[in-house]
């Protein structure tokens, strides 16, 4: 079931795409300062500090694909009335990235 929809326009994930890259580009950074911070034998209150953003920053970006599929391939999937489908997907996708 995992990718099946594969086949939808992805005109609103790459909408996003430029906000999504650049997010992920940033988080990149983040993690790259988390690991001097490591190799500095900073504070590790102050590490796990940044390791809490990196992970807030990772769900927006997480929030942001989820929001582009179901605006996007989610809801062209139900016009094409497949929908249950998408639905059931959709819910599995869900669930993984709330755990």
């Amino acid at each position: 079931m995992e990718g099946q929809h594969r086949h939808v326009s992805l005109s609103h994930y790459e909408r996003d795409k430029d906000g999504i890259l650049e997010r992920l580009r940033k988080v990149e950074g983040q993690v790259r300062g988390i690991q001097k911070m490591v190799d500095e034998d900073r504070y590790c209150v102050d590490i796990l500090t940044q390791v809490a953003a990196v992970r807030a920053a990772l769900n927006k970006v997480g929030l942001m694909l989820l929001e582009s599929h179901t605006r996007g391939c989610v809801v062209q999937v139900i016009q094409e009335n497949h929908g249950e489908g998408a639905i059931k997907e959709l819910m599995a996708v869900v669930q993984k990235f709330i755990k």
